[in-house]
């Protein structure tokens, strides 16, 4: 076979980590590691839900040859130039991971490459795209038939992240500062500089029982944050009361800081705090010194007279209550510059009943949420990430501040962002909505029936600890959400079957390239 470049358009920070990510390992394992002979790239495009760290991501895997970041995505696909004038073989196939399926047609076609794309719920341009690798049949049987031998089944690419790069389901052993993060690892990247990232070679673990792990998913919005953080305490704090042996943890987005996060669990800055008498904690930091043994401690004091050490470019929690108000959501902290400042080792949030929420900044974190017992998470792309692990998982929409759910799409989501008048119209769709009596989680969404809570309205923290309670008492409650979970999914081994379709089509004829590419 002749040389052949693979080209894998992708975008956002679930797609590189949980599709990008083992597809190109299981390239490499199908058709070997001599570059010159298969040569990966990829190119990313824009995503309103990136973290401005994807192309970093990608440049990690050992896998990957060459990597272009979104913001010269556009240029690419109206002229095919890319930034730093790339060449291209004769022969090459287009990946699919990720953006609009409309891409891989227009860059397919300039390149004259085949083009294979994966299709977690839909497939389209089904005359001009040469292979769909799909989730499930039912993505088949909505092809016309004229098109249904281009479709084959590959799985579930989340489905092989769940289980592990060894295949493996469940918790490994780890031996821990009494349940601690002692998984956390720096790598370096080429410029020296330390990142969080997840190593490739070894997973993150959580100490084995009788620990049993809570994750706590408050979200990465201030508008969800201002009530999930507090919420999440108070509702930790009840566990723990029945339950000691319950540890809980906060995976914090990639678009907060620590100090950030911190303020939405500060009396003093959060006044729904007190208003709602919800959970108040302080940020406590450890840095690691020589031996593995904590050199430095430092900790975040409510008492507004000390000084804390804040981003500078942060604002109050009064102050974003008021920007609600007014329609505006402010930017808390700038994806590009999350974790400029190298994390400590071991941070928690604690309480002054002594109960500790554990912090990481591993992103993704799905190795540790899927050693979680159960999840306590906000509306959103959480409950699909979790839902794809096969995470069981409660779902809270408390109702106390309704004017803080603003980001709804289409029109609702324009009206309740108006600068103003936003408050009034916030209210009046969140009201609406609730309403209609809807499902929230995407997991619901797909099996369109509530196979995972969905607590929503004026929410307490000792009733959803009573909740969480019962389902810890009666783990088999806690399989039969696990296992529902599953069902609405694919099944394991996409990321092979995957490759195995690039594979085909690079043995298929593919016409010259032309001069203008």
């Amino acid at each position: 076979m002749t040389n052949a470049d693979i080209l894998i358009l992708s975008n956002g920070p679930g797609e590189v980590t949980t599709w990008v990510r083992p597809v190109v390992k299981a390239l490499r394992q199908q058709l070997g590691c001599d570059r010159a002979v298969f040569r990966i790239s990829v190119i990313l495009s824009p995503c309103p839900n990136a973290t401005g760290k994807e192309a970093q991501i990608v440049q990690s895997y050992p896998e990957v040859d060459r990597v272009q970041g979104a913001e010269h995505f556009f240029p690419f696909l109206l002229w095919g130039k890319t930034a730093e004038n790339w060449d291209w073989r004769d022969r090459g196939v287009v990946v699919f991971l990720g953006g609009d399926q409309f891409f891989p047609v227009v860059i397919g076609s300039r390149l004259k490459y085949r083009t294979v794309v994966y299709a977690e719920w839909d497939a389209r341009w089904h005359p001009w795209i040469d292979r769909f690798g799909v989730m499930k049949p039912d993505i088949i049987a909505k092809a016309p038939k004229k098109y249904r031998h281009k479709l084959t089944v590959v799985g579930d690419l989340m489905a092989d992240v769940a289980r592990g790069e060894d295949g493996e389901t469940g918790r490994r052993e780890d031996k821990g500062d009494e349940g601690g993060f002692s998984h956390i690892r720096m790598t370096k990247n080429d410029n020296s500089e330390t990142r969080p990232y997840l190593p490739q070679t070894q997973h993150s673990k959580l100490p084995q029982s009788p620990i049993e792990w809570i994750g706590l998913l408050p979200g990465s919005k201030p508008a969800k944050l201002i009530q999930g953080v507090p919420l999440g305490l108070a509702i930790a704090e009840h566990i723990h009361k029945v339950r000691p042996q319950t540890r809980f943890l906060i995976p914090v987005a990639p678009t907060l800081d620590l100090p950030t996060l911190a303020r939405f669990a500060d009396p003093q800055e959060n006044p729904l705090i007190q208003k709602l008498g919800w959970g108040a904690a302080r940020l406590v930091m450890l840095d690691g010194g020589d031996e593995g043994e904590f050199s430095n401690i430092r900790v975040t004091d409510n008492d507004s007279s000390e000084t804390r050490p804040y981003s500078q470019n942060q604002v109050s929690l009064s102050e974003v209550s008021t920007l609600f108000r007014a329609g505006f959501e402010p930017k808390l902290s700038s994806p590009t510059k999350q974790n400029s400042l190298n994390p400590p080792l071991h941070s928690r949030l604690q309480m002054a009943s002594g109960v500790t929420v554990e912090l990481t900044t591993e992103f993704p974190a799905h190795e540790i949420l899927s050693q979680c017992c159960l999840c306590l998470t906000t509306v959103g792309a959480n409950t699909a990430e979790l839902g794809s692990l096969g995470v069981p998982m409660i779902v809270l929409l408390p109702t106390q501040q309704l004017d803080a759910m603003r980001a709804w799409d289409g029109l609702p989501g324009l009206l309740a962002r108006l600068p103003g008048v936003g408050t009034s119209f916030a209210k009046v769709i969140n009201w609406l909505i609730l309403q209609q009596k809807r499902l929230f989680a995407w997991p619901n969404i797909w099996a369109k029936a509530e196979i995972v809570p969905e607590v929503v309205g004026q929410l307490k923290p000792q009733n959803v600890a009573q909740l969480v309670l019962e389902y810890l008492e009666h783990p088999e409650k806690l399989e039969d959400m696990r296992s529902h979970l599953r069902a609405v999914r694919g099944e394991s081994g996409a990321a092979q079957k995957l490759a195995q379709l690039v594979q085909e089509e690079l043995t298929h004829p593919q016409p010259p390239m032309t001069n203008d590419k």
